[in-house]
């Protein structure tokens, strides 16, 4: 069996309890050792403090798990970038190889869907990168967005990337893009971006009808629900961008490419704004956490 099932969660799935998977890349590569720890165990607290259930998604000795212990999480984040971030085409090699993983949106999609989880709490995901029309660069994010059935809830893409091709790609690939509470997709660290939602839901009850609706149609695919940033933690728009430009720049001249560009490109923009993106990253995954938790009890009629 290439999936394992912590029995909590799958006690909380077959009584129809809320439960909201959460990714372990930002564990093992997001933050260093012991603060990785404590931001991962905390979005767990607030999962657990609005009535869900937290199910941690990461590949320990080749079986993706749904639902890790506290043991584990530590273990993630004592071995910190030493274990792999793997996406869909990384899976059969690490579980054939009976490997440790850190999962991405994508493959956090993947286990939680055979796992049987719906809904999936996370900073923001990835998308067509500035510059794709000579690299090809497009995150495979995307691509599982298009055909598994798991709810996505985010601050929208981050911010490094080109939000206008990435809200043109997921319109081609089928996926509604809802905002919560905003008829503007949010940019990661800033609450707006002045590209325009599919739909805006008001509360959490609106957005699992539209989830629950699409289920009961048939239509293979995710949802994304984007969730901006707290006002207070917003930074300044201008700002943010400038250190975006200057972080590629940096990028292109060290010839980085493929999937090492997301993690340089997070570190060097904490890098220059003193750890204030960190800061705010990590405070926008605690409101997912909050608003995901929301929705997933709404869905489940709790």
């Amino acid at each position: 069996m290439w999936v394992r099932v912590n029995p909590e969660v799958e006690e909380a799935l077959k009584n129809r309890k809320p439960v909201v998977a959460l990714e372990s890349t930002i564990i093992s590569h997001g933050m260093p050792y012991p603060q990785n720890v404590e931001t991962a165990l905390q979005v767990e607290k607030i999962v657990r403090a609005h009535g869900g259930v937290p199910a941690t998604i990461g590949i320990i000795d080749g079986v993706g798990v749904v639902g890790m212990t506290e043991e584990e999480i530590t273990e993630f984040g004592r071995r910190g970038m030493s274990i792999p971030k793997v996406s869909r085409r990384d899976l059969p090699v690490v579980m054939a190889k009976h490997s440790w993983g850190a999962t991405t949106v994508a493959t956090t999609m993947i286990i939680a869907a055979a796992g049987g989880v719906e809904f999936f709490v996370t900073g923001g995901i990835g998308g067509v990168h500035r510059g794709a029309e000579k690299t090809f660069d497009i995150s495979a994010d995307l691509e599982e967005l298009a055909r598994t059935n798991v709810t996505v809830i985010c601050a929208g893409a981050k911010a490094i990337l080109d939000l206008e091709k990435t809200m043109e790609v997921l319109e081609t690939k089928g996926v509604p893009v809802l905002g919560y509470q905003t008829d503007e997709l949010p940019a990661f660290y800033t609450r707006t971006s002045g590209l325009r939602v599919d739909c805006r839901v008001n509360d959490p009850q609106e957005a699992a009808d539209i989830v629950r609706a699409k289920r009961e149609m048939g239509l293979d695919g995710g949802v994304l629900i984007t969730n901006p940033i707290p006002e207070e933690e917003s930074m300044d728009p201008v700002m943010i961008n400038q250190v975006i430009e200057e972080a590629i720049r940096e990028m292109d001249e060290k010839g980085i490419k493929g999937k090492e560009c997301t993690p340089f490109l997070l570190a060097k923009t904490a890098e220059i704004t003193g750890g204030d993106s960190l800061a705010a990253n990590i405070r926008l995954v605690f409101n997912n956490a909050a608003v995901g938790t929301e929705i997933a009890k709404a869905y489940c009629g709790k």
